[in-house]
């Protein structure tokens, strides 16, 4: 009857989504509520398991997420989403237009938000696949997919960074960024792959266009942009502190110095000073940047804050409505033990992004309801609790379609017909997410 709950808590979730267009906020709410209630928890327990699950999650990933969202805003205002593109095109170049956009995607996308990433370097898209020659919608599929891949697998995203403190893997995410990059790559490969080989074949209004897109024009469009350095050291500084403070942790260095770089690798610590080194990207200190953009910052993390705030207290009223006990007497580790358990996160993770369309509702959702599950088959530790992340960002992928705010924004900007989408953007989503678990389990047999 517990488990019959819960399901039907999760079934109100999705269509209070998905059919009725209520807030993923209130919707988790409304489905904590009705597990609480339903499953006879005294009316104080029912509060506390609201706030204090809110609380916990609020107090491990709060200020991370806020931190990695003002990152994002000020890498895209200032240019510096620009000069990565800039880089990656004089690297990979003109000749592998496809590449070129799949890897732009990959990188930009670890702090921009992938709706943002894709409007901003739409022009960049369009210009050079009229340089190269090629389809628009393969280069809108390519570019898409690169920034899908890291959108739902590398924090300081905040998807994964919700997932991770969910399930306890917080502690651990200079683990969870490192594994996330492996695995990103051949999610976004497969992208890229199918990009060049279906996507080449649909054709759109784009590609018939008499509008002119010089590449030299649009490029100098972007204004005064930022040098490589400045670019990409927002991104890389905390992530190689984050990184720096794991490994001095793992191997139990001890000394002053060696604790005030494990303090530099708290991931809060971490982001807080990439915005520090973020600051020379802004053309003026003034009220403009240093309120406007920090408060556009606050504004994007604001909603994703509040779902993953109240994803924790759903999770919390699961954990105290006995589910935990009732599991821990059905000897799951007997049945889904080790690489097999990653199937439970995949494809619950994989239902809910089908049936409601937010990826990282999916993330938060599923991460909730598999939290009470880990400690009973053991599964614990950075590396396990990482790919546990990955298994849910893989559902989280399956699949993009018209419920999906990114499946629209790909659309409108390439004009693709919705028949073509779900050939191009859609099959290509849920090929990354069967490539990232089948990634991740290979990464189970070998690293567990």
């Amino acid at each position: 009857m517990l488990f019959l709950i819960i399901a039907i808590g999760v079934l109100i979730i999705v269509l209070a989504t998905a059919k009725f267009k209520i807030h993923p906020f209130m919707s988790l709410l409304i489905g904590a509520l009705f597990v609480g209630f339903a499953s006879g928890m005294p009316f104080e327990l029912i509060v506390e398991s609201i706030n204090t699950g809110f609380g916990s999650v609020m107090t491990s990933i709060g200020l991370v997420i806020v931190f990695g969202t003002i990152i994002g805003v000020i890498l895209e205002k200032a240019g510096a989403a620009y000069r990565m593109a800039e880089v990656v095109l004089r690297i990979v170049g003109p000749k592998r237009p496809q590449l070129a956009m799949s890897i732009i995607g990959f990188i930009v996308s670890i702090p921009v938000f992938c709706d943002s990433g894709f409007i901003i370097l739409n022009s960049l898209r369009q210009a050079l696949a009229k340089r190269a020659k090629v389809a628009m919608a393969s280069m809108s599929v390519a570019l898409a997919t690169g920034l899908y891949a890291t959108h739902t697998l590398v924090p300081p995203t905040p998807g994964p960074i919700a997932a991770a403190g969910n399930i306890g893997a917080d502690v651990y995410l200079g683990t969870v960024i490192l594994i996330g990059f492996i695995v990103a790559i051949p999610a976004a490969a497969v992208g890229y792959l199918w990009s060049v080989k279906v996507a080449t074949k649909i054709e759109v209004p784009e590609d018939n266009s008499s509008e002119e897109f010089d590449y030299d024009k649009v490029v100098a469009s972007f204004g005064k942009m930022p040098s490589t350095f400045q670019a990409f050291l927002p991104i890389i500084f905390p992530i190689l502190l984050i990184a720096l403070g794991s490994v001095i942790s793992l191997l139990n260095f001890e000394g002053g110095f060696a604790q005030f770089l494990i303090f530099l690798g708290n991931p809060v610590i971490a982001l807080l000073l990439g915005i520090v080194v973020a600051l020379p990207l802004l053309p003026k200190l003034d009220e403009e940047t240093l309120t406007g953009w920090v408060g556009k910052g606050l504004l994007d993390a604001a909603p994703i804050l509040l779902i993953t705030g109240v994803g924790g207290s759903f999770g919390t009223m699961i954990k105290n409505s006995g589910i935990a006990d009732i599991i821990q007497g059905w000897n799951i580790s007997d049945v889904f033990t080790g690489v097999l358990f990653l199937l439970i996160p995949f494809i619950i993770g994989a239902a809910l992004k089908t049936a409601q369309g937010s990826s990282t509702t999916s993330l938060v959702l599923t991460s909730s309801l598999i939290a009470p599950m880990l400690p009973v088959v053991g599964i614990e530790g950075a590396v396990p609790l990482a790919l546990v992340v990955m298994a849910l960002g893989a559902g989280a992928m399956a699949v993009s379609h018209v419920n999906d705010s990114y499946f629209w924004v790909v659309t409108q900007f390439t004009g693709m017909q919705v028949t073509d989408a779900y050939k191009a953007q859609t099959m290509a989503t849920l090929l990354q997410g069967i490539t990232t678990l089948i990634t991740t389990m290979i990464l189970w047999l070998i690293l567990v």
